[in-house]
């Protein structure tokens, strides 16, 4: 059975602790950001509405592409009028870097982020987060919760896709759509297969290593990749225009997404996916946190792979597979097994 690894959401609220902790506004009185975070009162999602209309918007930084941000963000508006959504979309180390220089300048402008799981663990270590409750984290499963003390959470899990093999439809036959990495070797396939160099493509160069090993990625290399520093969406949109006509970094909704409305492109899952962790999380700033949508319906226990930074002996990137192979300490992420709380089939 092949294992597909998740794409992971979750929740969290950065704390302006640089800054000093701002007042919360709460029905007229000021709270601090931890005491409003950690309340559980009846009144919480309408002490935090109020909030949120007081200031008028809700500032989010997140990974999502395509349309499916700004599909959430006409939903949120939807569901809270007078609180209007301003996105700002960049990868999670846009977001990282931007974060970090706000934090620097003691001036945090984001209310709410979604972005990786290494990036979360970045600014958690750098105490840039603070524990929160929700009423709907309930409904989710503990292996779901990263834990924090007195029963409250860093962020939760709420968001799941899925890593592999895009591909134009019009340049790459059925035969020799690859069923799994082997097939990346065929002579065929010489030339026409791109990477993006970014950390969706360590963590695909990460599931490769574990399941075929170092020596195959010296003979992938063979194989004339092309390396492109533009994200996982851009890499779907090089793919439907023919510039590339394969890619092993390619999410599947993005595909998906773009075949349904006719653009010539399909999407294979290989003998392992590598997973990307994504967040969604508010800042003191702001006085509203994002509502969590339902816990996912099926509960199979299934073993999965995800990406997780681990030291090895060796470091492997998507730039050794243009250039000779000269790494030595790992300090990219690899590809770990681990089980995740529902389904993948």
């Amino acid at each position: 059975m092949k294992r597909l690894a998740k794409r992971i959401v979750v929740v969290a609220i950065i704390c302006l602790l640089l800054n000093g902790i701002s007042g919360a506004w709460t029905q007229g009185r000021a709270a601090s950001a931890p005491d409003l975070a950690a309340y559980a009162g009846a009144d919480r999602e309408q002490r935090l509405v109020a909030g949120a209309k007081v200031e008028g918007k809700v500032v989010w930084y997140t990974s999502l592409a395509g349309s499916s941000y700004k599909e959430l963000a006409k939903g949120f508006e939807s569901k809270y009028p007078g609180v209007k959504i301003e996105p700002y979309r960049g990868t999670s180390s846009d977001i990282m870097t931007k974060i970090s220089a706000e934090a620097q300048a003691k001036q945090i402008i984001a209310d709410t982020i979604e972005t990786t799981l290494p990036t979360l663990r970045f600014f958690r270590e750098n105490k840039l987060l603070i524990a929160f409750t929700s009423p709907h984290l309930a409904k989710y499963p503990p292996a779901t919760k990263e834990s924090a003390a007195r029963g409250l959470v860093y962020w939760a899990i709420d968001r799941e896709t899925y890593m592999g093999v895009g591909y134009n439809t019009n340049l790459i036959p059925a035969a020799l759509v690859p069923k799994n990495y082997a097939d990346l070797l065929k002579p065929q396939l010489k030339g026409k297969i791109g990477f993006v160099s970014n950390e969706t493509g360590t963590r695909t160069i990460g599931g490769i290593l574990k399941v075929k090993g170092e020596e195959f990625i010296r003979k992938l290399k063979a194989q004339e990749i092309t390396l492109h520093a533009i994200s996982g969406r851009a890499m779907a949109d090089l793919v439907i225009s023919g510039e590339v006509a394969l890619s092993p970094t390619i999410f599947r909704d993005h595909a998906l997404e773009a075949k349904a409305k006719g653009a010539p492109i399909d999407w294979a899952a290989m003998e392992i996916v590598p997973a990307s962790g994504v967040s969604k999380p508010a800042t003191s700033r702001s006085r509203v946190v994002f509502p969590q949508p339902e816990a996912p319906t099926t509960a199979v226990m299934v073993p999965v792979a995800t990406s997780r930074s681990t030291p090895c002996s060796t470091s492997w990137s998507p730039n050794d597979l243009a250039s000779p192979v000269t790494s030595s300490a790992c300090s990219a992420p690899v590809s770990l097994t681990v089980p995740l709380p529902w389904s993948t089939a």
